[in-house]
């Protein structure tokens, strides 16, 4: 499975930034897709994961109301749009897919993506 994941940059509070990632070695259309992220010396944390027929998602408390995540099947490609965004907000991003077919939750023990950094300033 490669996960191909971009978007990230430097913007400031209150800005929006659009993090994809491209799949490829699975049928994408059969499994789960989230994405996580760290900041520097915590643990990683889940953002966002959204099933695979994109009809269920889920949002950690800290970005619900801000970030949308949504999927195309047809493009392999999972979105993060993350809208007035906030210095905690600064992490690397990973994009993951659930480790098997049908999945849900996501759980952690998935494939995952190299990392997009997103950095907020004040």
């Amino acid at each position: 499975v490669q996960l191909q994941a971009s978007g990230g940059g430097l913007v400031q509070a209150g800005d929006s930034l659009r993090l994809s990632c491209a799949a490829s070695g699975r049928t994408f259309s059969l499994y789960a897709m989230g994405w996580f992220r760290q900041a520097p010396g915590r643990d990683r944390e889940i953002v966002a994961a959204i099933t695979w027929s994109g009809g269920t998602t889920y949002y950690s408390d800290s970005v619900k109301g801000r970030f949308t995540i949504s999927r195309d099947n047809d493009k392999s490609t999972v979105y993060l749009q993350m809208n007035s965004l906030k210095p905690e907000d600064t992490a690397v991003y990973y994009c993951a897919m659930a480790a098997s077919p049908y999945r849900w939750p996501i759980g952690n023990a998935n494939y995952w993506g190299q990392g997009t950094q997103v950095t907020v300033s004040s």
